[in-house]
């Protein structure tokens, strides 16, 4: 009726009542509008602690996300980050970019330390290195369409944009659910596999 999509109105409560530049207050604003106003598919809390251990076990200087969706995961995983590490992450719908947009830079993030870039991941991958200076990945975080997750794990392979030892953090594999990526992961040889159990965000 308002004529704003439910990404649009999320960030305008945030305008209303987070605090600017501060990444943790940023994430339980949108936290308290999920759970009260209107459900968004981010990470939530929950899974949000897992990502949040994961990034002070590995200290990655290099992270790459697939799915910026509202920013809410970019947020969380910039805030996360050691000195002189860089975020890069995709969106490939140009609405929730513009909203995403929006979050990182009121989260206090500067495009040094967050690079955020439009387009199909398909078509971005095979560009990180020559387009956007990324040589190789330490930490892959997806959170786009679960029918992508294979397609994209192979073509950051065969484009040798992962670090030796690089950690791969997949949303969602169980429910709703990625059975390709999943079994190509545990039999293919080239990882060590763990599933993190939690409830779906809110």
């Amino acid at each position: 009726l308002t004529g704003t999509s439910r990404e649009q109105r999320a960030f305008q409560y945030l305008l209303a009542h987070a605090i600017p530049g501060d990444p943790h207050h940023i994430l339980q604003t949108f936290d308290q509008w999920c759970y009260h106003c209107e459900h968004l598919s981010c990470v939530g809390p929950d899974k949000g602690r897992i990502v949040e251990r994961v990034l002070l076990e590995r200290a990655p200087l290099r992270v790459l996300e697939l799915g910026t969706y509202c920013g809410y995961g970019t947020v969380l995983l910039a805030q996360g980050l050691p000195p002189g590490a860089r975020l890069y992450t995709i969106e490939g719908d140009p609405r929730h970019a513009a909203v995403a947009e929006k979050v990182i830079r009121l989260a206090g993030f500067s495009e040094q330390t967050v690079e955020l870039i439009v387009g199909p991941s398909e078509e971005v991958i095979p560009r990180l290195r020559e387009k956007h200076g990324l040589m190789k990945v330490d930490l892959v975080f997806m959170d786009h369409w679960k029918r992508c997750y294979l397609r994209d794990l192979r073509l950051l392979e065969s484009h040798q944009l992962l670090a030796e030892g690089a950690t791969i953090l997949a949303d969602n594999v169980l429910f709703p659910g990625a059975p390709h990526f999943l079994q190509y992961a545990k039999t293919c040889g080239k990882y060590h596999c763990k599933v993190h159990r939690a409830s779906l965000e809110y």
